[in-house]
């Protein structure tokens, strides 16, 4: 039986290579049938917002990358809800259609329910 992991996506989309691994890593493991979960934490929910400008700093826009989850099979997607309020962010209009939004609360539940956890 596949142990199941948890990818903790806590960058911005620019700010480093982080961001774009923790996409891979959840892409991966979807087309290998992983059960996996993605959560956007803290900056991470940056990569939500549409229309990124990625080629004014010279990087590949994750858009796609945010699109193509269902296609690999992956259903598990968070984002902490008071992360995006910090942000000023609506929930509304993300790249992510399939998005489960949680409480600060909620997070420690949600990491639980998984065997392993991966934070970039």
């Amino acid at each position: 039986m596949s142990k199941s992991l948890l990818i903790i996506s806590r960058q911005a989309p620019w700010s480093g290579p982080g961001a774009r691994e923790a996409l891979d890593i959840v892409l991966a493991g979807g087309a290998f049938d992983l059960p996996i979960g993605l959560l956007f934490l803290d900056d991470g929910v940056l990569q939500l917002l549409p229309e990124q400008k990625a080629t004014q700093v010279q990087q590949k826009d994750l858009t796609a990358n945010l699109k193509a989850l269902s296609l690999f099979g992956v259903e598990d997607i968070f984002a902490c809800s008071d992360s995006l309020a910090e942000r000023g962010i609506s929930s509304d209009g993300l790249n992510v259609d399939t998005l489960q939004l949680l409480q600060t609360s909620e997070v420690p539940m949600i990491i639980d329910r998984y065997d392993q956890v991966i934070t970039l």
